[in-house]
């Protein structure tokens, strides 16, 4: 594929760029007027069209992309969608100002989707994930994490964890698996917190190590949920299987979460609505990737992340949906884009690399995906014409992706 008359060739990083940190957020190399050429599902080749080799000039252009520009995919490492049901009557409770805690005091949240998943069959599941998966890659989405944790019973854990495979096995995006069941306490289990710990440790786990199943473990650490210690014990119990923590952490509060995530070897801490010098101080000297997640802020009405506060500090900022029935139920990583530069005040080229190549990175997949490299994966979208690269997050009620194109094939879904 040769796509030619780009207007601007967007996320040109060194391929040996893994991560960005702090500063490095705000470059987001361009070349303009560029063309682009693919091979065997790789990016093999670019430039400028005023410099384009004549052995290439002479090969007919598969797409002119005049007045257009070319992203790298979203990387969107922060996902939930494989759930039985949408939660659209906890709506009205929201908007009478219940919290997201009295929401789950009231039989809603969490425990709510698990007892629908827990009826559904894998097909079922499978074939509603699928949809929704399928539209956020037509969104521009070109890897995606996708966790457990709707099903917490043994039996709708390891479900939830084929049903993900099997959208690994038929989409041609790269998934991870995270394996949740610490995302909330089951009813039965309410007052033996150990109980339902023995249960993930003794026969999750292994379970879920004999089929290969998962990428990472995560618990949901917070207040109400699960505790500092527990999660300590979740953790090591996982890296005995190999799994690496991906940490939901102080979405509600400041709850320790952030300190035993690194301690762990964390490879991302996600949420952190709420943080304090502490917390920063905590990540400073730590490789751990700060994922954020806009769109459930909006959402749920509750602080915005201090994204500037992480980048000026030096940090690693990745941004993803979130996609969840519950808090965050869209997986347009356009609009999550729109919303760092709108409400957490990153700047475009900052929201742009922390959705693409730290995006990446927060699922160990910076080495293939994630930027514009020669021998990376061809994996971009073409936007429709557009005035500047500000205007993708300016134009937030909007889609500017045209075409997607994965493993350098149209992909029309």
């Amino acid at each position: 594929m040769l796509i030619t008359n780009i207007k601007g060739l967007i996320g040109l990083h060194l391929k040996d760029k893994l991560v960005l940190r702090g500063n490095e957020l705000s470059n987001l190399p361009v070349i303009e007027n560029a063309w682009l050429l693919v091979e065997n599902g790789l990016i093999k080749d670019f430039g400028e069209m005023d410099s384009i080799p004549s052995h290439i000039s002479n090969l007919s252009s598969d797409i002119s992309a005049e007045g257009r520009y070319v992203f790298p995919s979203w990387c969107d490492s922060h996902t939930h969608i494989v759930f039985a049901a949408s939660r659209e009557e906890e709506f009205a409770m929201k908007i009478q100002g219940k919290t997201y805690e009295e929401i789950a005091a009231a039989g809603g949240g969490i425990l709510n989707s698990a007892r629908k998943l827990q009826k559904a069959t894998e097909d079922e599941l499978f074939q509603s994930a699928a949809l929704r998966l399928k539209q956020m890659i037509l969104q521009g989405t070109g890897a995606v994490e996708i966790k457990s944790g709707y099903g917490l019973t043994t039996e709708s854990e390891i479900k939830m964890l084929r049903v993900i495979r099997r959208l690994k096995d038929q989409f041609p995006i790269p998934v991870k698996a995270t394996f949740l069941a610490a995302h909330a306490f089951p009813a039965e289990f309410k007052n033996n917190h150990q109980g339902y710990i023995d249960l993930i440790i003794n026969e999750m786990l292994p379970l879920i190590a004999a089929e290969k199943l998962a990428d990472y473990i995560d618990v949901f650490c917070e207040k109400g949920f699960f505790s500092v210690a527990e999660t300590d014990q979740l953790l090591k119990a996982g890296a005995k299987y190999g799994l690496k923590p991906k940490i939901h952490a102080n979405q509600l509060s400041v709850s320790g979460a952030i300190e035993v995530a690194v301690e762990n070897g964390a490879i991302s801490v996600d949420h952190l609505e709420e943080s304090n010098e502490e917390t920063i101080e905590t990540l400073r000297n730590a490789d751990t990737i700060v994922t954020l997640l806009p769109s459930c802020s909006f959402y749920l009405g509750i602080p915005f992340a201090d994204a500037k506060g992480f980048i000026k500090t030096g940090l690693p900022v990745a941004l993803a949906t979130d996609y969840n029935p519950g808090s965050t139920p869209s997986g347009n990583m356009n609009f999550v884009v729109s919303l760092a530069c709108i409400k957490m005040k990153m700047f475009p080229e900052q929201a742009i690399n922390a959705a693409t190549l730290n995006g990446a990175a927060a699922m160990q997949l910076s080495k293939d995906y994630g930027s514009i490299a020669v021998g990376k994966k061809a994996n971009f979208f073409i936007t429709k014409p557009m005035p500047s690269i500000a205007y993708l997050p300016y134009s937030f009620g909007e889609s500017q992706v045209d075409k997607v194109i994965l493993n350098g094939e149209i992909y029309n879904g």
